[in-house]
């Protein structure tokens, strides 16, 4: 066979991968729940990408793969008119996002702990723009103190020499795996429209939050509220990618001369159309997302049983735990795991992290090497 001639092969070698890598899992040493991040993509994008990979395409995300991903994405949000750009990565989206939409003398609003604040390196103020902080409540704002915020921003006789508040920023899930509501969706969305600024919700793991047991927000409820907002792929099964979507027919002039410039725009766009198509057929974005969920509920209850205390009541694929400072270095030597923040003197609160690559003999193993009690 001629080297990249694929024919009917995909599907076979990469089955034949799967099988190998349940050997290989127990080879490894270490066990992992450091991020939803740290391994490759579904299978499924793989057999995709090469079963696709010497089709002559179009460049820039003109072809024929990212035009029907864009149109699974729509009907997905149940919003015909969505406007969709794919970009590579959740910092990356963020900084070309906010600073398309922002005038040169505005900054974004965001929580003390959300991601444009605090991981970012700065990406937002490289771009020009001030990150203009309000009050975290395990991840999210409240509207009522956004609504205080502006309201005495808009009062204060001097604001014409401050920066303006031009934009939202929330996450959903939060960096702390918390959730909005539909009401609290509705309520940010109020008060954004009643200063006439763009709301913008950071989906980096948005699969897992609209999976989550018991939420009341869907893909089309975010359509309706947000002014734009991004579906994650990087951490959702894709190799990289999110789903920029502006479902007011939004999308700011000229956004791909404004994408190259900042230096976002793939040659090879059908990277990252070929994985969502293959994410919105057959709703493998949800399935996998729910997997991920289901993994998180057996690890939660596995904590609970060894007696372990929560930092917080996380619904979706991240769980925060507080260990002992002994115990936690213990747990390293066998474990990847993400440490988050001191809680006091002599503990520390950890995440553990599911995915949709995450099985149950992961969290079997996890149960053996785990110690019960917490202090």
């Amino acid at each position: 066979m001629p080297v990249g001639v694929l024919k009917g092969a995909p599907a076979m070698a990469f089955g034949a991968i799967k099988q190998n890598f349940a050997k290989k899992r127990k080879e490894w040493r270490m066990l992992s729940f450091e991020s939803d991040y740290i391994q490759g993509a579904h299978e499924k994008i793989l057999e995709r990408l090469a079963e696709t990979n010497r089709e002559p395409l179009s460049g820039y995300g003109n072809d024929k793969y990212c035009e029907s991903a864009k149109e699974k994405i729509r009907q997905a949000c149940d919003c015909k008119e969505a406007e969709i750009f794919f970009l590579t990565g959740g910092t990356q989206t963020n900084q070309i996002v906010i600073s398309s939409m922002l005038k040169s003398y505005e900054g974004v609003v965001a929580a003390e702990t959300g991601h444009v604040s605090v991981h970012e390196a700065g990406a937002i103020e490289h771009s020009g723009h001030k990150v203009l902080t309000i009050p975290g409540h395990e991840g999210k704002i409240k509207m009522e103190e956004l609504a205080a915020y502006l309201k005495a921003y808009w009062e204060d006789s001097s604001h014409e020499h401050m920066v303006f508040p031009g934009m939202v920023y929330i996450s959903h899930p939060t960096e702390y795996g918390t959730l909005y509501t539909e009401k609290e969706l509705a309520d940010i969305a109020g008060v954004c429209g009643g200063y006439s600024i763009p709301l913008y919700l950071d989906g980096a793991r948005l699969g897992y939050g609209l999976m989550s047991r018991g939420t009341d927000v869907t893909l089309a409820k975010i359509a309706r509220y947000c002014d734009v907002f991004y579906i994650g792929g990087t951490k959702v099964g894709a190799l990289c990618g999110e789903a920029v979507v502006f479902p007011k027919k939004n999308m700011p002039a000229h956004f791909l001369t404004l994408v190259k410039q900042k230096g976002g725009l793939l040659a090879k766009g059908r990277l990252l159309g070929v994985q969502f198509d293959t994410l919105f057929t057959d709703d493998l974005y949800f399935q996998i997302s729910a997997h991920a969920i289901e993994m998180a509920e057996k690890m939660k209850e596995m904590f609970r049983e060894k007696g372990k205390r929560f930092f917080l009541d996380s619904p979706t694929n991240q769980q925060f735990l507080i260990l002992e400072d002994g115990e936690l270095a213990q747990m390293k030597k066998q474990v990847n795991f993400d440490i988050w923040e001191k809680y006091d003197e002599g503990h520390t609160v950890v995440r553990f992290a599911t995915s949709w690559a995450t099985e149950t003999e992961d969290l079997n193993r996890l149960q053996e090497v785990m110690p019960s009690g917490g202090r």
